[in-house]
């Protein structure tokens, strides 16, 4: 027989209603409460009977999950978290890519399947806080990532300026002075600005002067990107013993064209990135990281969500979430048997 609402309830040792709590988003509740119900929703394999629920209350149970690009790593583990935790409040998750153009943007929160949906969690990189009037038409809404769409939308944040900072903070606390900044020049971006304010801010707390020549932009924040700007800066002369990939990406094609090239990584040029996805695990060396909370990203955007869709109007005003990070030390800026790395 399925399990119910109420066994659910009796095995968290919690109330009915908080359980119903859960599942409508309510943003307030313990998080020792909600690692209860979460673990006797997984042990019971318990789902919302979503068709009963969408006939109640005039829903889809369907969300959309609106990001630039799938072939980025970070992207897709964030789609896949996304939907393994909308899964838990009976929600199909609809994935949409846009390339990161603005008509494709607009497309996605007003188009033909703005009827499909209860809400979006939308990664937006052509809009801007002037399209806030366009953001959905009244279509409970999450950004993601770009601080500037604070105040105007439920928002859930990387905290780009402090993750730079703590990366290269690491990179001078294990004695590289020339850091190359890559994908810091790159224009169109919040993200960027943020990322390349908090590398100078530590570069300056350490003394360090910040070097134009290794600031590099990039075309996009590929590997292909990474290899190629790594590759021009080696041939130009530029001397650098670290690399600051502005994600993951970046960083493992950096990591490529300096092995290439027959320099030591991290003996000659330490390496580092930002996302923690999956192949910096398994890159060799292993790609030191900074973890940006993608986990953490992916629940609350849900649950705030959720709790939009249930109470559109709410007297508390648009909710901001910053996402927890760490830095993930593994052998591309710490010699193996130096320090435990990271598997």
């Amino acid at each position: 027989m399925p399990a119910t609402m109420h066994d659910v309830a009796a095995l968290a040792r919690v109330s009915v209603k908080t359980v119903s709590n859960y599942f409508n988003g309510y943003p307030y509740m313990r998080a020792e409460t909600r690692a209860r119900i979460e673990r006797a929703v997984d042990e019971l394999g318990y789902r919302l009977n979503v068709t009963a629920r969408s006939l109640r209350r005039g829903s889809t149970g369907m969300i959309s999950l609106i990001v630039p690009e799938l072939d980025q790593a970070y992207f897709a583990e964030l789609a896949q978290e996304v939907i393994d935790v909308a899964a838990t409040f009976g929600l199909t998750v609809l994935v949409e890519t846009t390339s990161g153009d603005r008509d494709r943007e607009l497309e996605a929160l007003s188009g033909l399947h703005r009827q499909l949906i209860d809400g979006a969690i939308f990664d937006p990189l052509a809009l801007g806080p002037s399209d806030a009037p366009q953001l959905g038409g009244g279509l409970p809404l999450v950004i993601l990532g770009e601080r500037q769409f604070e105040g105007l939308a439920d928002h859930v944040l990387i905290a780009d300026e402090e993750v730079a900072h703590r990366a290269v903070s690491h990179l001078v606390e294990i004695g590289r002075r020339r850091i190359l900044l890559l994908g810091a020049g790159s224009p169109g971006t919040h993200t960027a600005i943020l990322r390349r304010r908090g590398s100078e801010a530590a570069l300056a707390e350490a003394g360090l002067p910040v070097d134009g020549d290794l600031v590099v932009s990039t075309d996009g924040w590929t590997r292909d990107a990474g290899a190629a700007a790594t590759a021009r800066a080696l041939d130009d002369g530029r001397r650098f013993d670290a690399v600051f990939g502005f994600n993951d990406a970046l960083a493992l094609g950096a990591q490529w064209v300096l092995l290439e090239r027959g320099l030591a990584v991290p003996g000659d040029v330490a390496v580092i990135g930002v996302d923690d996805t999956r192949d910096a695990r398994f890159a060799h060396p292993t790609l030191t990281t900074m973890s940006p909370g993608r986990a953490q990203i992916a629940r609350r955007a849900v649950e705030l969500l959720v709790s939009r869709i249930r109470e559109p109007e709410t007297e508390n005003g648009f909710a901001s979430v910053t996402a927890d990070f760490e830095l993930i030390v593994r052998d591309s800026t710490v010699a193996p048997g130096t320090l435990n790395s990271t598997p």
